[in-house]
């Protein structure tokens, strides 16, 4: 099993609770599993120490940010030397735009989730940043039309 931590129905409700709203407090999650909250602090902080839980977040509106429009984007890139690929990657991560970036098995090479203002902010990005990069070969926009369910 490697460094899969075993988990029993307990953490999993009390996962289950901190990632419907990581802001309760010790005495509210213990309510919620069934437990005292000395016991529920120490199955919290070992969940915390073998890395299950990574961190907690404020899940934040992107409208509010001014950045409402979300586009999905296939990139094909033609190097494949390791220095082309780092750098590729270093400048692609480091963009603000950029909210999540996947380098995939298989086409495309790499999936990006952008978030900007709108399509012209978009088309800024896209033309002044992302297509005149060295490695890019081919790009394929995706534009939601519903989103259905995310996982924050």
């Amino acid at each position: 099993m490697g460094n899969e931590t075993r988990l029993d129905a307990l953490d999993r409700e009390i996962l289950f609770h901190l990632r419907q709203d990581g802001r309760l407090t010790n005495v509210e999650l213990a309510k919620r599993v069934g437990l005292t909250p000395p016991p529920c602090l120490r199955r919290v902080k070992r969940l915390e120490e073998a890395g299950v839980i990574t961190g907690y977040r404020a899940v934040v509106d992107p409208e509010a940010l001014g950045r409402g429009l979300e586009v999905l984007v296939d990139v094909e890139i033609y190097a494949q030397d390791r220095k082309t690929v780092e750098e590729f990657e270093d400048t692609v991560a480091s963009y603000e735009e950029v909210v999540e970036f996947r380098r995939m098995y298989g086409r495309p090479d790499y999936f990006l989730r952008v978030a900007v203002a709108d399509h012209a902010a978009y088309e800024a990005f896209l033309t002044g940043k992302l297509s005149g990069l060295p490695a890019v070969l081919r790009l394929e926009s995706h534009l939601t039309m519903k989103r259905i369910k995310a996982d924050h």
